[in-house]
């Protein structure tokens, strides 16, 4: 895999209000996990919409991997300009501050917000142009990332698509493996 497609919940899907909370913590270190593996068999490129939550601590550990000179590169392809507008300042800043750092940004329709087929396109236009699926989804747990785990699992069914998926079980080990290191 090449490229990968990273989504999922937003933070306040999960409970998370900032994004630095504590359980932000386990969320990027499962990411970084499943980042460093897709490496050794040749990623390059980690693709997100910046979107908050999920997206967002992934582009944080794509930036920190790169400062760790690994070979990975990050776009971000927002579905549509002014996605951020009603963002609180806080979380403006994260979405700057994870852009500043991308190797490459676009909009994939170059207007403002104005229908929900506008995710439709752009999660069209990201399983079409990446060679996997990331996602932080629990089929348990409905939330925002259904849309696009619906239409991965279709293609991933239909042809070489890869789609992997990180779930609340997942998680809590990640939680249980790191406070017993200490």
């Amino acid at each position: 895999m090449k490229s990968v497609v990273l989504t999922g919940y937003k933070n306040f899907e999960l409970g998370i209000f900032k994004r630095d909370a504590p359980e932000s913590k386990y969320i990027r270190l499962a990411l970084e996990k499943k980042l460093a593996m897709y490496l050794e068999d040749g990623l390059e490129w980690v693709i997100i919409s910046g979107q908050l939550g999920t997206e967002l601590w992934a582009g944080e550990v794509v930036l920190a991997l790169k400062e760790k000179s690994f070979p990975i590169k990050l776009a971000i392809l927002e579905p549509f300009t002014g996605q951020a507008e009603n963002w609180n300042e806080a979380n403006q800043l994260w979405q700057e501050e994870v852009m500043s750092g991308a190797d490459y940004h676009a909009y994939i329709t170059e207007r403002p917000y104005e229908n929900p087929g506008q995710f439709e396109l752009r999660d069209r236009f990201l399983i079409d142009h990446t060679d996997g699926a990331l996602l932080l989804y629990d089929l348990e747990k409905e939330g925002s990332p259904r849309f696009f785990y619906e239409r991965a699992l279709q293609e991933a069914k239909s042809d070489n698509y890869q789609l992997e998926l990180i779930d609340f079980y997942e998680l809590q080990e990640m939680v249980y493996e790191t406070e017993t290191d200490f």
